[in-house]
């Protein structure tokens, strides 16, 4: 596929990186030259120096030609525009607009093709900002992603000594935990001095403590799931009451609002380093939430807040030393869970391991809203996986047992590539069209969510999810779900 990005930031670099790595032919535009000649020699791609919003600079981008444009530079107005001349002038396919205004949601008629012709409309501080509010909710989680609007979910959890299923095989679920209602996808193991290893799921597959297990379950079987691998009698389970977040910026006082719109009773403390900020978030957020004009990694500062009775530390400054920083001195001082938010990739995989129990990405939150344009086939979701190395995506069953290689067949009888797991299917989900919208009557009957199992048939317009522990087995499992020419 041939893809322009227009912006070499922070959110531009990571989603190159990830579409470069794909076989994908690349072409990045931004008025940084500089910027530029540092990503072409670090990534395989094209760069051109110009303004997006210019014909001739996307017609010297190859914007004749391409196949979808992807609009993340720093100012909304920039790449509503760059959506609205892509359209208009080259006829782009599928443009994405990154907007960080809550004036433009995706059902605004000024987006439409009279209006600036984007196709769908990205905020990686609304991407945060949700995907932290699920860690809240379930704060034994190191992710939690979302199928289906919801109605299923990837979780990921560090099994610990004590649990039900630490110690036990994948086979020994049920009679160790009964009536949990899941699919064990991926386990990997950490390793002293090496990377953490992949281990395949089988039923013999042993669970130890300290594993990162990926696990697939309905929704409301979260919680079952969470206390199977994570929870200790003795500790007992404790909810998320006291939160300290560092940093008052865009996404600190997005997080902030958020949790407080949820209705729940958190005790929140808000640090910010400058003072005019301070007046300024305490004038525009409600009186319980308490802003604290100060430095996160001022050790005073923390034990007078009482750092040691804080459920959960979120550092999410825009520095990512400041940020390492402040969590490890938090989860020093007796915080109970802390959280960095990390831009630079190379610093995030050196904090895997350490005391900092999540490391956080901007761009890898928001990589799956991306990534669901470029996959081949009917894909309903992504989500990118390990720092970018796995991925889970759902693509919907098309076509009959005579067009299709899955359609009409147990799951045992799929040609998967190695590692790879159909880990669940829900069944019953309005059809979608080829923009991504319901079709048609709502069903007369509730979907289903069905934990896939060898006899388990597949059927059309099933929305399957895949687990792929790989990147490259992709192209595979697209091919594997694609119908036959046949079918119409």
């Amino acid at each position: 596929m041939k893809i322009i990005i227009l912006g070499a930031g922070r959110i531009g670099e990571s989603v190159a990186g990830t579409l470069v790595s794909e076989r994908n032919d690349i072409t990045v535009i931004d008025t940084d030259a500089a910027r530029l000649r540092s990503l072409e020699e670090r990534i395989e791609l094209r760069g051109v120096v110009g303004s997006g919003i210019e014909p001739e600079v996307l017609a010297e981008a190859g914007a004749r030609d391409a196949d979808m444009l992807i609009a993340c530079a720093a100012q909304d107005e920039t790449n509503l525009v760059c959506c609205k001349v892509a359209h208009q002038v080259f006829g782009i396919q599928t443009r994405i607009a990154r907007v960080r205004s809550n004036a433009f949601k995706d059902d605004s008629p000024l987006l439409g093709k009279e209006g600036f012709a984007v196709d769908r409309v990205i905020c990686p501080e609304e991407s945060l900002t949700r995907y932290i509010g699920k860690l809240v909710e379930y704060p034994e989680a190191l992710q939690v992603r979302e199928f289906a609007g919801g109605l299923a979910c990837l979780v990921a959890v560090r099994a610990v000594a004590g649990a039900p299923m630490a110690r036990h095989t994948i086979a020994e679920l049920r009679e160790c935990v009964p009536g949990a209602d899941m699919r064990i996808v991926a386990i990997y193991r950490r390793l002293e001095n090496e990377p953490d290893r992949f281990i395949v799921c089988d039923g013999p597959t042993l669970i130890e403590p300290g594993d990162e297990v990926f696990v697939l379950s309905a929704r409301e079987h979260l919680q079952a799931v969470l206390s199977a691998l994570h929870f200790d009698e003795r500790a007992g389970r404790r909810e998320v009451e006291r939160i300290m977040i560092a940093g008052g910026g865009r996404v600190g006082l997005r997080l902030a609002r958020q949790l407080i719109e949820t209705g729940r009773d958190y005790h929140i403390k808000l640090l910010e380093r400058d003072h005019e900020r301070c007046v300024q978030l305490a004038s525009e957020l409600p009186h319980s939430v308490l802003v604290l004009n100060g430095d996160a990694t001022d050790e005073d500062l923390l034990e007078d807040e009482g750092i040691e009775n804080i459920d959960l530390f979120l550092s999410l400054t825009s520095d990512d030393e400041d940020n390492i920083m402040a969590s490890l001195l938090a989860k020093r001082m007796g915080a109970r869970r802390v959280l960095a938010l990390i831009n630079r990739r190379s610093y995030a995989d050196l904090m895997h391991g350490t005391q900092i129990d999540i490391a956080l990405s901007p761009a890898q939150t928001m990589l799956g809203e991306l990534l669901a344009y470029v996959r081949q086939g009917d894909v309903q979701a992504v989500h990118s996986l390990r720092r970018g190395v796995a991925e889970a995506l759902e693509i919907v069953a098309r076509g009959d047992r005579k067009t299709s290689r899955v359609v009409g067949r147990r799951i045992s009888e799929l040609q998967l590539p190695k590692g790879a797991q159909v880990g669940l299917i829900m069944r019953g989900l309005p059809e979608t069209g080829e923009d991504g919208d319901a079709a048609g009557d709502a069903p007369a009957t509730p979907p289903q969510v069905i934990i896939a199992r060898g006899d388990t048939v597949i059927e059309s317009n099933d929305h399957v999810v895949v687990f792929v522990p790989r990147k490259r087995q992709l192209r595979e499992v697209e091919k594997l779900f694609r119908v036959s020419a046949t079918f119409f």
